[in-house]
């Protein structure tokens, strides 16, 4: 009986080559992989014409899916060639790590207990309170990620990767390089995996983990697996796993130590899938712990082993052509030349990324670094987007996301794409309301951006597919087998339980986009409840805004907003009615809250377009700015808001910015940042203003300037540095009484209109206008 053990680092070209030809020499009769047993029945799949990695296994706790776990694979990861090629010979593939119905039933005890594991050999991190997920492993064994794949790198949990011992032995500082020079690069070496034993074991002995309880069940569950074949009979196995696992699997000691740590582990029901993975979530920066830096790279080692540059280069010269740059093959030729050249210097076996990198930066960069990020984005870790078989298990809501994206012809792509939607066409509208569910649900496929021109038929939507979407959706799925039935379900929910007025208002504001009838007259009733019970008008402004919003797509979307129109009218009477008597004897802070529902509420009425409502907002705000017992902030506030729409005179205005500033310094000074506030631009571009504000400041003399310059500071500090400085200019502009000259070679002009009217006819007569 032989038991061929394959130490491997679990991404990588020259480890799934080597993994490819040691099992076609062996000619094992079982091949035993480092994998969830869970996911056996699934391997079946792995062999479908349109399955194309990079994929990943998804094994999640069906009641709590956000406890999962992901197994990417791409085309150069060890397991996936050795699942290849024991499909291909019709050998018998047995996954052997510990259970996934065993970890996730361990990990959920350890977080109710509190308790979290790190080890020398490993990186973990929690990510909050409500999973325990890890992002485990290091360079050459790490382990899937465990949960939400989107965290920071856990490096500052480690001080030094064993792995750093044997590259700096060798005298390289980085152990990436290192492992990427000795065996990534090396086309065949039959004593590697020999060599790579003996180094993981010299590791183990140094930097021993007797308290990494998982990883002590791991590798005693990977000895039972072992155990199992040799009772099945089978004569010749091969092991397929992480390296630093190797040597506690060389020699299998009596089944009894092993069989006790086994004994009695929790368990909890797990299902599983496949689903699409992409490169950038292979890499160290997504936060998975077996993750690589270049996995583009690694795809055109895999692809090109023989490639001494020349193909890499041409990618590069293709890339730059496509982003409009002159690159000619003569700088292809110059770059592999100077690689080869570098690598020779370095006593390198072959030309290796550090060295195409820096002869790509020479010599088809000009010395310039930032075209390398773009290399970097789109070659070294690449935008590719692997996938899977229709037919493989997949969860109804899953299914139906799927059949939408289809049928509205909507690409599932890793990259980021901009999508404009007219809501008069019903394929868009369609593709809007997708979107919409899509967000209440809290799967963000798409963010909604703000779209220039006018009018409410058009959206703008920024779209970015990541794989952990894939768990959120299944997560949602407990609400229905469709997204219009998830979304109903979900959102109703969410409106039974909440108790907040502006909650609920922004909730209907993304319900009515999404059509769902049924959502919206709950929303309605819910609103019409809350409303009448409370006498917050903070609450009752703030709930506002989204529901004048909302009206906006009446016509577009063919919706009902009979029923709506009667809460906002409502809501207008109450809030016009009651902020003069809440706004009495506020303190700052309250203040500064109430100017910004002000704000706010100003521009939702002005949205609605009623003159009866308009005319009611504008008296309340007449009370605001008459009163002399509320605070400035809301009295300057409310007078600008009266000036901007006209209610006030320029003089009136006037008026009252001198009254308001020549009494006590800090009431002026609120006054005059409630007046001003966020116009630094309008303050600008609105002459009629400007003159208000500059012709008061004439009228100061020096004493009474210097007065009150703190107060003036302290409202235009508010204002941008750019703005500040054109109101500088403007204002020494105007006190120079150059507005009407210009400039003309330096030297100051009047306008000659004589001379302007000798032209006129000449170009009347070049455009085709009669005199």
């Amino acid at each position: 009986m032989q038991i061929n053990i394959l130490g491997i680092r679990h991404h990588g070209a020259g480890s799934a080559r080597k993994v490819k030809a040691a099992l076609e020499k062996f000619q094992p009769d079982v091949v035993l992989i480092e994998g969830p047993p869970d996911a056996e029945q699934t391997l079946e799949w792995v062999s479908n014409a349109e399955m194309n990695p990079p994929v990943a296994l998804l094994i999640y706790v069906p009641d709590e899916p956000h406890r999962a776990s992901f197994y990417p694979f791409a085309e150069f990861s060890p397991e996936w060639q050795a699942m290849k090629y024991a499909q291909n010979q019709h050998v018998p593939i047995r996954f052997m790590d510990l259970p996934l119905t065993h970890k996730l039933a361990i990990l959920k005890e350890m977080e109710v207990e509190g308790v979290s594991e790190t080890s020398n050999n490993d990186k973990k991190a929690s990510e909050d309170e409500k999973t325990l997920p890890e992002v485990e492993g290091d360079p050459v064994d790490g382990d899937p990620v465990d949960g939400d794949p989107i965290k920071e790198p856990a490096s500052h949990l480690i001080a030094k990767y064993p792995l750093d011992y044997l590259a700096e032995a060798a005298g390289y500082d980085d152990h990436e390089l290192w492992w990427e020079h000795w065996f990534e690069q090396r086309q065949t070496d039959e004593e590697a995996f020999e060599a790579i034993m003996e180094a993981m074991q010299a590791l183990r002995e140094q930097f021993p983990d007797p308290k990494n309880h998982i990883e002590i069940l791991r590798e005693a569950y990977m000895r039972k697996v072992i155990r199992t074949a040799q009772k099945d009979g089978f004569q010749k196995i091969a092991v397929v796993c992480g390296a630093w696992h190797a040597p506690a699997l060389a020699a299998i000691p009596p089944p009894k130590q092993d069989d006790e740590l086994l004994k009695k582990l929790p368990k909890i029901k797990v299902d599983c899938t496949w689903i699409p993975w992409t490169y950038d979530r292979l890499t160290f920066e997504s936060g998975y712990g077996a993750g690589i830096n270049s996995p583009g790279w690694y795809q055109h080692l895999w692809d090109s082993p023989t490639d001494n540059g020349a193909l890499w280069l041409s990618k590069v010269a293709r890339l730059f052509r496509e982003k409009q740059m002159d690159i000619s093959v003569a700088h292809v030729i110059e770059g592999v030349r100077l690689a080869e050249s570098l690598a020779a210097i370095r006593h390198l076996p072959k030309v290796g990324l550090y060295e195409l990198n820096e002869a790509t930066q020479t010599v088809l960069c000009f010395g310039e670094s930032v075209m390398m990020e773009l290399i970097r984005k789109e070659l070294i870790v690449s935008n590719r987007m692997g996938s899977v078989p229709s037919g493989a298990p997949k969860v109804p809501l899953q299914l139906d996301l799927e059949k939408a994206q289809k049928k509205l012809r909507m690409k599932v792509t890793p990259e980021k794409t901009d999508l404009i939607l007219d809501l008069r066409e019903n394929t868009d509208l369609e593709r809007s309301k997708l979107l919409h569910r899509l967000n209440l649900l809290g799967i963000p496929w798409a963010e909604n951006e703000d779209v220039s021109g006018k009018g409410t038929f058009k959206e703008k939507w920024s779209l970015k597919w990541q794989p952990e979407l894939v768990v959120k959706t299944i997560e949602m799925g407990i609400w229905g087998n469709t997204i219009e039935e998830a979304t109903t379900k979900f959102v109703m929910d969410s409106t039974e339980k909440s108790n907040a007025l502006a909650q609920v208002s922004e909730l209907i504001n993304k319900a009515i986009p999404a059509d769902l009838p049924k959502v919206t007259a709950a929303l309605i009733d819910k609103i019409n409840a809350l409303a009448a019970l409370t006498g917050d008008m903070l609450q009752l402004m703030k709930a506002l805004p989204p529901l004048a919003y909302v009206s906006r797509y009446g016509n577009v979307r063919k919706t009902d907003l009979t029923m709506l129109q009667g809460v906002v009218n409502g809501l207008i009477t109450r809030v016009c009615i009651g902020l003069p008597p809440a706004c009495y004897s506020l303190d700052a802070e309250a203040a500064m809250e109430f100017f910004g529902q002000i704000s706010q509420v100003n521009q939702a009425i002005s949205l609605i377009q009623s003159e009866e409502q308009t005319h009611d907002w504008q008296n309340s705000l007449r009370q605001l700015a008459d009163s002399e017992q509320i605070n400035g902030l809301i009295v300057g506030c409310a007078t600008r808001l009266l000036f901007d729409a006209k209610a006030f005179a320029p003089a009136e205005s006037a008026t009252r910015l001198s009254k308001a500033l020549s009494s006590e310094p800090n009431s002026a000074a609120t006054w005059l940042e409630g007046f001003l506030k966020g116009s630094g631009m309008i303050l600008l571009l609105d002459d009629t203003l400007w003159n208000i504000l500059y012709g008061w400041v004439k009228t100061l003399n020096t004493t009474v300037f210097l007065e009150i310059l703190p107060l003036l500071r302290r409202t235009f500090s508010n204002f941008s540095t750019v703005e500040r400085r054109k109101m500088g200019e403007k204002a020494k502009t105007q006190s120079s009484g150059q507005t009407q000259k210009s400039t003309v070679n330096n030297e100051e002009s009047e306008f000659d209109i004589a001379r302007a009217e000798k032209a006129l006819a000449v170009v009347k007569m070049l455009l085709g206008i009669p005199n």
